[in-house]
């Protein structure tokens, strides 16, 4: 019952940032079933259990390792920017705790995801299916690179900021697809961009809200280690 009223409440924050957004973001109300995704998927299992009292407020979070779970106002955005279709394939660079992951798990046919920190990447994998995403695979890697296997995607997210837009995830987007990423430095202004490959392979893109998210980081080799 706490879990339903507190998930309720998180709904109704979406929401109201919504309404205080439109100009920025160009739109009144995001996608009944990306808000349907929001409220299907347990926030509390992605953050550290001495926070979950606070899983559903419209915060980031703290998960460990220099790195949070994004607020749920911008998981909604960057998904209902994203818009994701029922038999797309997505790749998301940043897993996290896996939360963004799932909210897409319960949209697409299948997540990839990949997460440069070790420990994350384990724990996310693990998480998502203990929780049964068993449509999301977890890669540890340098997310600047994608992940080239499965590519190309129907959709790019990545949750966190990198100084520029890096060429390998344009390159690994369909014609038709969009990129969601923040671009700017940490402490600086970032931009939540959405760019769009078209069906004659050029590349256009619009800013779309003032964001604050930690950056992207890098390793020297971008070796992959681990996928789950």
């Amino acid at each position: 019952m706490f879990a339903n009223s507190v998930q309720s409440d998180m709904l109704r924050d979406i929401e109201r940032e919504v309404a205080y957004t439109r100009h920025e973001i160009g739109r009144d109300a995001f996608a009944p079933r990306v808000m349907a995704a929001m409220a299907a998927v347990p926030r509390e299992q992605f953050v550290p259990e001495s926070g979950r009292h606070l899983a559903f407020a419209n915060g980031p979070l703290a998960i460990g390792h220099g790195q949070t779970i994004s607020q749920p106002y911008i998981v909604a955005l960057m998904t209902d920017l994203l818009a994701p279709r029922p038999q797309d394939s997505i790749l998301e660079i940043g897993t996290g705790s896996g939360y963004q992951a799932a909210v897409l798990a319960e949209l697409v046919r299948q997540v990839h995801s990949v997460e440069i920190i070790a420990a994350l990447a384990t724990a996310a994998g693990q998480r998502l299916a203990r929780l049964g995403y068993d449509n999301v695979s977890v890669r540890h890697a340098d997310g600047f690179h994608g992940w080239p296997e499965h590519a190309p995607y129907d959709g790019i997210v990545v949750t966190a900021a990198a100084p520029q837009v890096p060429p390998p995830l344009v390159e690994q987007l369909k014609p038709g697809a969009r990129l969601v990423i923040p671009v700017g430095m940490p402490g600086g202004v970032q931009e939540l961009k959405v760019v769009e490959k078209h069906a004659d392979g050029s590349i256009t893109s619009r800013n779309i809200l003032l964001v604050a998210f930690v950056p992207l980081t890098r390793t020297a080799t971008g070796s992959d280690r681990q996928e789950t």
